[in-house]
């Protein structure tokens, strides 16, 4: 396989970025380490676990959660950190940024059926751990089980860079979601055509043109999605679509982008 140009600058940037949240840290700890403002989480992989749970129940607006390094086998007894995610006010907004080899499947799946699902894209980041909470508190967890390095931070200047990692790759990455739901990157494109058809609202007979197939075929598609989202009507899977960022961009007149061939 021909490696991808984008993405390796994408991955060695934010291997910078992380290194540079390593050595900002590196640099405040003595500055900001007597007014709590920066610690180390001491002892075994539970008290991470521990501190995680208290800043997600402690959040009040957001959670931006990366989910890229892989844990030990002896540090996966008991709890998981799906788990700690449930923990979370109903009003907060959550998303989980996760490298393709983390990506949880069956938790993905569980969003469909949520009220309020978690946001979870898929992008390659460094392998690290991280959760950050209203934009003023994190925990960072690097590092293998052996030399694993947890610190929870509120220097804003470490906050602040760990936002613009999160950002900067959010906008880019891709739904989880859509991967899971629709399967190849070609129904899923599709899926989504269909999805901008039924946002702007589009006759039944219209869609199928714009798309080149029957309107018996239109038809069976959008039964399809609206099992795949748990929806009961088209609405409700407009709506669905839309919390799981599902929906494409829409054209100048509202409409989603035409595809040819059926």
């Amino acid at each position: 396989m021909v490696p991808n140009r984008a993405e390796d600058e994408l991955e060695e940037a934010l291997l910078e970025v992380s290194a540079m949240i390593e050595s900002t840290v590196a640099m405040h700890r003595d500055r900001y380490s007597t007014d709590r403002m920066l610690s180390n989480v001491e002892g075994d992989y539970d008290a991470v676990l521990d501190t995680a749970h208290e800043i997600i129940v402690g959040a009040t607006t957001s959670i931006d959660i990366v989910h890229a390094r892989r844990v030990a086998g002896e540090d996966r007894q008991g709890r998981s950190e799906r788990q700690l995610l449930y923990s979370a006010d109903q009003a907060v907004c959550v998303r989980l940024l996760s490298s393709p080899e983390m990506l949880d499947d069956e938790f993905v799946r569980e969003q469909l059926g949520r009220e309020h699902p978690v946001a979870v894209r898929v992008a390659r980041v460094p392998p690290l751990q991280a959760i950050i909470a209203d934009g003023t508190t994190a925990l960072v967890v690097t590092g293998t089980a052996v030399a694993r390095r947890a610190s929870v931070i509120r220097v804003p200047e470490v906050i602040h860079t760990l936002h613009i990692l999160f950002d900067n790759v959010w906008r880019t990455a891709v739904p989880a979601s859509e991967r899971i739901v629709f399967g190849d990157r070609a129904r899923a494109a599709f899926a989504r055509q269909i999805l901008g058809a039924l946002r702007a609202g589009v006759t039944d007979e219209v869609a199928a043109r714009d798309l080149t197939v029957s309107v018996r075929t239109y038809r069976r598609y959008v039964a399809e999605i609206m099992a795949l989202l748990g929806a009961n009507s088209r609405f409700q899977a407009g709506v669905r679509a839309a919390e799981l960022g599902l929906l494409p961009p829409s054209g100048p007149d509202g409409r989603a982008p035409t595809r040819g061939g059926e």
